[in-house]
């Protein structure tokens, strides 16, 4: 009994042993990590300024994406597709039709203006127009029922375009006068808009694919050179019996280095960037209080975000350069 309470105890002293030179070989390895990164100074330089390039240009990119967003949300909310129906047309089939039409899956609400109602918003609008009023108090009201349909894609108008070819009630009751808000020259406009959110959207993507490319090439080359400088070091590391995990580990936390600076400056200037720009952009009535609520709120976790991903392109360019170059 004795016996074995003395074996469990040399197996418990023998794996706190191996736990804690493992934890000081972690140590060393971070450190002699941290010394490779300031011993180049030039390579530093370039690899930590195209890594914080690239992290500011994903900062800015996603910042970017959701004002779009919120951009074209607040235009869906304000824009609104107009059909015009004739003047005599009947409550009732007004009723139907813009009951058909909220059956539609790209219409979120349709709103009804009678032509009375069209009438009094108008005079409003022109009441210091007294030419204006004159003619509309001859003119014994010729405004048409109107249908304000709010639509979920902005530039997508097509489900519209066929429900005024195909529904029967519509054709009958539709004003020839007036076309409907989304034809034509207005359609291009609303489209556009929403196009242009998605060029723009996409093209962020795009750079920040090229300059995350750009990054990992150049950390690969920096670590590449990095071991060609210390190969006379790295092979008096085989001869003494060093694993290859503690061989390699430098240069992964050399890596994340760059990544975690990188990610600091960037978000640095992201920051400043977005706190110079937003009260101009508030002047424009470009809604962006709500992105700069949220990256107030959760700066600590963008931050741990844009670190991640500035490890983690250090990391897979690191694991590339040393799986090529350094034999072990």
């Amino acid at each position: 009994m004795a016996k074995n309470k003395k074996n469990l105890s040399s197996k418990a002293i023998t794996k706190q042993k191996r736990h804690h030179r493992q934890w000081v070989t972690f140590l060393r390895m971070c450190r002699y990590g941290v010394n490779n990164f300031t011993r180049n100074a030039w390579l530093t330089v370039a690899a930590t300024a195209i890594m914080t390039i690239t992290l500011f240009v994903i900062f800015v990119s996603l910042v970017a994406h959701n004002v779009l967003t919120s951009t074209v949300d607040d235009l869906r909310d304000k824009v609104t597709m107009s059909i015009y129906l004739k003047t005599d047309a009947t409550a009732e089939n007004v009723e139907k039709i813009a009951t058909d039409a909220r059956t539609l899956s790209s219409v979120t609400d349709v709103d009804i203006t009678t032509p009375e109602q069209a009438r009094d918003s108008f005079i409003e609008q022109n009441k210091n127009s007294a030419s204006t009023l004159d003619a509309i108090k001859l003119a014994n009201n010729q405004f048409p029922w109107t249908l304000s349909i709010k639509v979920v894609e902005i530039n997508d108008t097509s489900q519209l375009a066929s429900f005024v070819q195909e529904n029967s009630l519509l054709k009958e009751n539709i004003s020839k006068e007036s076309p409907p808000s989304f034809a034509g020259s207005r359609r291009e406009a609303i489209e556009s808009i929403g196009q242009a959110a998605n060029l723009a959207i996409q093209g962020g993507i795009v750079v920040s694919i090229v300059f995350g490319s750009i990054a990992m090439l150049i950390i690969f080359n920096t670590i590449r050179m990095a071991i060609f400088n210390r190969k006379e070091e790295i092979q008096m590391m085989k001869l003494i019996g060093a694993e290859s995990s503690f061989i390699r580990g430098p240069f992964l936390v050399e890596a994340i280095v760059y990544g975690f600076f990188g990610a600091l400056i960037a978000s640095g200037l992201g920051y400043t960037l977005l706190m110079l720009v937003a009260p101009a952009l508030e002047k424009a009535k470009i809604p962006i209080e709500s992105t700069t609520e949220m990256l107030t709120i959760y700066a600590g976790f963008i931050v741990l975000g844009m670190i991640v991903v500035g490890a983690t392109i250090g990391v897979t360019s690191s694991l590339l350069a040393t799986r090529r170059y350094l034999k072990l």
